[in-house]
């Protein structure tokens, strides 16, 4: 199903050990899929202080700790016909490896799962362009997403609006991603228990 993932995923809507080596990362200069992004991450000093930023002008997310950005990431965001909302929000729940609940699109991964204006709204793992295409949820490449679930907690502050101080700093050297030009993987693949194995595992299907 073609827009089984890049369209219908976003109408969904005891912490893990963290993954959180400094893991090397594009370079700024280069566009490709967001699988082949890894960003690096710092693990928290004190994770009550975390907090995650997402700028929906610049489709980027940052995960701080008091002035001190801990990992930055490229994402899909909604587009003006369906914004991500704009406000300050908490995480209010959060579920490793979901799955869509509602049809069309049952049953396909939506894995690192935080919500953070239920019951519509939340980040997760998703298909990725350098443009808003989403219904409203905050899509993140894969490594990122499962980072980001790792730091974070249910009550964790997410502040959204169409900026943030980062931006021209550590967002702008962030590398282009776009989605677009890969194939959805096969619907047998998808249903399986093996797309969240291989998840957690920093692939999928064959774009690693």
């Amino acid at each position: 199903m073609k827009t089984s993932l890049r369209f219908l995923v976003p109408l969904a809507l005891g912490s893990a050990a963290l993954l959180l080596s400094s893991c090397g990362h594009m370079s700024p200069t280069r566009s490709g899929s967001s699988f082949s992004f890894d960003p690096p991450a710092k693990k928290p000093g004190n994770p009550s202080a975390v907090k995650v930023h997402i700028s929906t002008g610049a489709g980027k997310l940052y995960v701080t700790e008091g002035n001190e950005v801990l990992l930055a990431t490229p994402i899909g965001v909604g587009t003006s016909a369906s914004p991500t909302p704009h406000g300050s929000f908490r995480i209010d729940s959060k579920t490793r490896h979901r799955r869509r609940a509602s049809s069309p699109g049952a049953g396909y991964p939506m894995a690192y799962w935080m919500s953070f204006h239920s019951p519509v709204y939340g980040m997760h793992w998703g298909f990725v362009k350098p443009y808003p295409s989403t219904h409203g949820c905050v899509r993140m490449p894969l490594n990122a997403a499962r980072k980001v679930f790792d730091m974070t907690r249910v009550g964790t502050p997410v502040i959204v609006s169409s900026s943030q101080p980062w931006d021209s700093t550590v967002g702008a050297s962030l590398p282009r991603l776009d989605d677009s030009p890969l194939p959805d993987p096969p619907d047998s693949y998808l249903l399986s228990g093996k797309v969240f194995a291989d998840m957690e595992q920093g692939k999928m299907w064959n774009f690693n």
